[in-house]
């Protein structure tokens, strides 16, 4: 595993653990050569999916895509860690798990609507806020007047 301090090819493992899910192996590394210390994950992969963008481009399926815009919609929420987690891991395992190789978009798009509105109302609200892009003020209190309150808050 390359370094991200010095990018030497070779680091020790020092721990590896499961993650709390058991959806992935926590691996403590060291490199050999500048003696940094940093974590990496191990997931299994059942597939290599790729998305399909809205303007037909193409890029392979990125768990950190959406680990990201769910961590951005869930900010300041009190939403624990482990819950966010499992919704990434729920929508990884159903984008591998369909039996295409490609997937559009918009389809993984709702999948994360369709999680944080279990998960959380205002999460959800801020999510669909940037995926439908909503051009007025008045898109946006449509939508929200349309939410129950599910979540913590």
């Amino acid at each position: 595993m390359r370094c991200p301090f010095c990018a030497h090819d070779d680091s020790q493992v020092k721990d590896s653990r499961p993650t709390e899910d058991n959806t992935a192996i926590r691996r403590r590394r060291q490199c050999e050569s500048c003696g940094a210390r940093f974590t990496t994950f191990e997931r299994v992969q059942l597939r290599e999916v790729t998305v399909v963008k809205s303007d037909g481009k193409r890029e392979p399926f990125e768990r950190g895509k959406i680990e990201q815009s769910v961590a951005l919609a869930c900010r300041k929420r009190g939403i624990e860690q482990e819950r966010i987690d499992q919704l990434v891991s729920g929508i990884q395992r159903q984008v591998e798990t369909m039996g295409d190789a490609e997937i559009p978009s918009n389809r993984v798009g709702e999948m994360v609507m369709d999680g944080l509105r279990q998960l959380d109302s205002v999460a959800y609200i801020r999510f669909a806020s940037v995926y439908r892009d909503f051009g007025e003020p008045r898109d946006f209190e449509e939508f929200a007047s349309s939410v129950r309150d599910v979540g913590p808050g």
